[in-house]
């Protein structure tokens, strides 16, 4: 067993390299080292509490870290880049759900201690944590109360939410917003009786208030997120991010563990400020996605769409690329379901071999999650330097002669500047149909994730190179000179 001073240094050790790893996040060319500095931070962190003082059985704790690495590790092997949003959001259920269960835990020691105290045992055969509480002042336990329910609640939220977030984005659950009758009065409904059910604990009822606490909260995280459209999904799994880093700093305050409480506020402030960047760049504010979404209806009647879709073949396309000196390619989710990323590399190599100004135009909410697209193409080694932000780019639309649009629908919609019924009005787009021609991949004619029709697929200057993206791409590499 190692010594308090020394699991502390650790600690604070785990903390540091935390830090640095979501520091390095922030640019791609140190993405690499950032997520080692998490990787070793983590192992600090769970090697040294496991030896820490305070746990009983070491020699059972280490075989049960070995196996649910061993299992993380075949998951994580297992899962495409297309499934790692869902991953996340299911990462996030199994921390909202520990939450719960240490939250209970420790309202059953705080009654063991207290019954034993009422008997004036003494506190040798009390587990570690018990033996702590056992210390606290009546104020310190009024205090653990407040942890605890804070705990239960934020924890049982965030475990069905992601439940729901999974399901939505794996494609098991409809994307589509749907509620019960009574919307979101139902949720404030059980929000209400989750606050009766707190005061009534903390005026000493007995554990049952926690159970009912735990589904009534159980119940506002199912409800809330299926009333959520599926085009607000990058904010919503960013946002139970943020949920299950409280939810963790909760625990930590639980079990006096420092380390919980920095990983757990540093996780739930950097994803309530990521869920604020990305509601910005919807043009929206955090409770109105978190009120109806995307899928939440209309302020009225959506602009009919005129003109016709006109489709392009390969050649077509490969000629007007052959021709045109700057090309701007905007990767969306198609892209990745298509797994099209390396052949876009490969047309991307040929178009700079040839003299040509190639880069890409990345909006800050494309694909299911932030940085989805940019993790892909700095997978298919595109170089960092042509990958820009829709704030770099937008503006050079007008000089570009070839957009190319790859499985993108929302973030590319001039309904968005053009329709002020749209259910997107407002949200800043990647103005691609300012360039002189616009090719859009697409695997057919249906709308986005979303369901909104996009006025893009009729423009005069718009062509459809219907197909998978893949093949797409492919189709053009022999024809490029």
């Amino acid at each position: 067993m190692l010594s308090q001073g020394f699991v502390s240094a650790a600690a604070i050790a785990a903390s540091v390299l935390f830090i640095l790893s979501l520091g390095g996040l922030s640019n791609q060319e140190k993405a690499k080292r950032a997520v080692w500095y998490g990787i070793v931070g983590m192992a600090v962190a769970v090697l040294f509490t496991a030896l820490g003082p305070g746990i009983g059985a070491h020699w059972l704790m280490l075989p049960l870290i070995a196996i649910g690495a061993a299992i993380g590790w075949v998951v994580a092997k297992r899962v495409a880049m297309t499934e790692m949003p869902q991953l996340v959001a299911a990462l996030h259920s199994f921390v909202g759900l520990a939450a719960v269960f240490v939250a209970w835990n420790a309202d059953l020691e705080r009654r063991r201690v207290l019954a034993a105290q009422a008997l004036d045992a003494t506190h040798q055969e009390f587990s570690a944590f018990a033996a702590l509480v056992a210390t606290k002042a009546p104020d310190e336990l009024t205090f653990l109360q407040l942890e605890v329910i804070f705990a239960i609640f934020i924890g049982a939220v965030t475990f069905t939410g992601s439940v729901i977030a999974f399901g939505k984005l794996a494609g098991k659950v409809d994307g589509k917003a749907r509620q019960l009758p009574g919307g979101h009065l139902l949720n404030a409904g059980a929000a209400t009786v989750c606050l009766v059910l707190a005061i009534a604990y903390l005026n000493g009822t007995g554990f049952w208030t926690l159970l009912a606490l735990a589904a009534f909260a159980f119940f506002i995280g199912w409800h809330l997120i299926m009333g959520i459209g599926g085009a607000d999904m990058p904010v919503v799994v960013s946002m139970l991010n943020s949920y299950s880093g409280w939810a963790a700093a909760a625990i930590g305050f639980t079990l006096s563990n420092d380390l919980l409480i920095v990983t757990g506020a540093l996780v739930g402030s950097s994803g309530a400020i990521l869920s604020y960047i990305m509601c910005k760049a919807m043009n929206r504010n955090f409770v109105s996605v978190i009120l109806g979404g995307f899928g939440g209806g209309q302020v009225g009647a959506a602009a009919e769409i005129e003109g016709e879709q006109v489709a392009i073949d390969a050649a077509g396309v490969a000629a007007t690329l052959n021709n045109a000196d700057s090309v701007i390619i905007v990767p969306g989710y198609g892209m990745a379901v298509a797994q099209a990323q390396n052949a876009v590399s490969e047309l991307t190599r040929k178009l700079r071999a040839a003299g040509k100004e190639v880069r890409f135009a990345i909006h800050p909410v494309a694909g299911r999650l932030p940085g989805h697209m940019n993790v892909l193409l700095a997978e298919a080694r595109v170089p960092y330097d042509i990958v820009m932000e829709m704030d770099e780019i937008n503006d050079d639309f007008p000089k570009t002669d070839v957009a190319i649009v790859i499985g993108s629908n929302d973030i590319v919609n001039p309904a968005a500047q053009e329709d002020p019924n749209s259910p997107i009005a407002g949200m800043p787009v990647l103005e691609v149909w300012k360039a002189k021609v616009v090719f859009v991949c697409k695997r057919g004619q249906g709308t986005g994730y979303s369901g909104i029709e996009n006025p893009l697929f009729y423009k005069e200057n718009t062509r459809m190179f219907y197909g998978d993206a893949r093949e797409s791409i492919d189709s053009l590499l022999s024809l490029i000179d």
